[in-house]
């Protein structure tokens, strides 16, 4: 009996110390968020480790990221870092059991790695980004050191202490620590969610001028009728969403400013949102395509922006295309959480309507979308045009500068390469025998799409019907009648563009230049 009663409260005491060092990381975060949202709510703790992270993994685990988890891969990655450090603090609590001191400077160690992360970020303002991680690493190292001694009190007088009423002592030490630490995160979120008012009211202040310069009317027969295809313009809310940002960035529109400056720029430019908006605005339908997009993937859609013309501006600033003389043949484009993209000059000041735009489909930018401005260039993949939250553009040469993703292994250019999709059947699908409409999407932005072929099983290739064109930088609709045969099918599809280039079938992975080959889809005719 005396030995079943020494095991159970060994147990209780261990879980205790688990319970322990939880607390003590729920009192670390809470704090960290708190102070974060003093200093700047990006450097908290999650945030900063959950980008260094990012930072560091190789290009071809995000982009099995991108497949496997979409736009939750940033969530996912989170959850990750919250189950990690659920493990360790209960790993501290237990070792603190042991060796309380050891266990409490353990809690220290992960302050450091959440420092090094927060100061060595590309978007680091100072020093003051160490103090979230700093802060709440030393109360956590307390609150674990304090629960672990009420768990543990030592003997008084040579006689045993009390364990019915050490262990009250122990839970009312360990609620008044989980109290503590759920106001403390509270007021950190609520302080955190001021800091996003300001942008949110911004943002909705924000009345969008008539373009100098408006959109062609959409040709009514852009849009074909076929059950299954999306839209020809994607709404905002179902439009793809690729970065890096673990935090959507809320910037306030009022304080925002842009900085162009570099080499061959004559009369360095800053800029507010409201000199932008009093500016000549152009509208344009333009299709915006991810280099992480796969064959026949998500990652690409179709909308109607609103900005201002980035080669007048760098006309204004002095700025000349080295075709002509210049001394910059690559524009760097910075974010304010310190992601940098590369364009080539050349394509930004060619005749193609390259813009800083403000707008998305008929309303300021949405936040995940770059608001309060961001760069779109028809013909280029996002990773090399279509910096979000934008906030600096300096003009430098490829030689002098590696983007962030080029560091990372990816192409220093890459215009988008012709592809094509088939939306309907889906794969795996089982329609009746008679006739099947095939139907999908193919882009070649800026040199338009031309024609379009499907094939089924190794048959011959046929000519699908191709909705209106609306312009050379936005996607166009096909469709073809099929005669279905019961059995199983593979249907294949290819694209030409308008400049005679036929969609490879050679099969390339995304990196470092985007995908290619022909998108395929099998399904059982019944």
């Amino acid at each position: 009996m005396q030995d079943v009663t020494t095991k159970r409260t060994a147990l209780t005491r261990a879980a205790s110390a688990g319970v322990s060092g939880l607390l003590a990381g729920f009192a670390a975060l809470a704090a960290a968020e708190l102070v974060a949202a003093a200093v700047r709510p990006e450097a908290g703790p999650i945030t900063a480790v959950g980008g260094a992270a990012i930072d560091l993994t190789p290009a071809p685990v995000k982009d099995w990221a991108i497949r496997s988890f979409g736009t939750n891969d940033k969530l996912v990655l989170q959850l990750g870092i919250v189950s990690v450090l659920v493990l360790f603090a209960l790993a501290l609590g237990l070792l603190a059991l042991r060796h309380r001191r050891i266990g409490a400077a353990g809690v220290l160690v992960f302050g450091v790695v959440g420092t090094v992360a927060a100061v060595s970020r590309p978007d680091s303002q100072s020093w003051t980004d160490a103090l979230p991680s700093l802060i709440g690493a030393l109360i956590g190292s307390a609150v674990l050191y304090l629960l672990i001694g009420a768990l543990t009190p030592a003997p008084v007088d040579g006689r045993e202490p009390d364990t019915g009423r050490d262990r009250r002592a122990f839970l009312i030490a360990a609620s008044a620590a989980a109290v503590a630490s759920a106001g403390v995160g509270t007021l950190g979120r609520s302080l955190t969610a001021r800091h996003g008012k300001d942008a949110v009211a911004s943002r909705t202040a924000v009345l969008l001028p008539r373009p100098a310069s408006a959109a062609a009317a959409i040709p009514p027969d852009a849009q074909l009728r076929v059950p299954g295809m999306k839209p020809f313009t994607t709404p905002n809310k179902d439009f793809y969403r690729v970065d890096t940002a673990l935090v959507v960035p809320k910037v306030d529109a009022t304080a925002w400013r842009l900085r162009i400056h570099g080499k061959g720029v004559q009369r360095p430019l800053t800029l507010t949102f409201q000199e932008l908006l009093n500016r000549e605005l152009i509208e344009r339908d333009i299709t915006l395509t991810c280099v992480s997009n796969e064959v026949g993937g998500p990652y690409v859609g179709n909308a109607r922006w609103i900005g201002v013309r980035l080669a007048d501006l760098l006309r204004e600033a002095g700025v000349k295309p080295p075709s002509r003389g210049g001394r910059a043949d690559q524009l760097v484009a910075r974010s304010v959480d310190g992601m940098t993209l590369g364009t080539p000059v050349d394509a930004v000041m060619d005749g193609r309507d390259a813009m800083l735009a403000l707008g998305m489909n008929g309303e300021p930018l949405p936040f995940d979308h770059g608001f309060p401005v961001r760069m779109v260039v028809p013909g280029l993949y996002g990773f090399v045009s279509a910096c979000k939250w934008i906030e600096d553009i300096e003009l430098t040469t490829f030689d002098d500068y590696d983007p962030y993703w080029v560091k990372r292994g990816w192409a220093r250019e890459a215009p988008i390469k012709t592809q094509s999709r088939i939306d309907t059947p889906k794969p795996f699908a089982r329609p009746g025998a008679g006739t099947v409409m095939i139907a999908g999407v193919a882009w070649a932005q800026h040199r338009g799409i031309d024609r379009v072929e499907v094939r089924v099983d190794d048959g011959p290739w046929r000519r699908a019907d191709l909705a209106a064109q609306h312009t050379v930088d936005t996607w166009r609709q096909w469709s073809l009648p099929w005669k279905a045969t019961s059995g199983n099918h593979t249907l294949s599809v290819r694209a030409t563009d308008r400049a005679g280039e036929i969609q490879t079938e050679k099969r390339a992975k995304t990196v470092p230049d985007g995908a290619s080959g022909w998108h395929t889809v099998v399904v059982e005719v019944e």
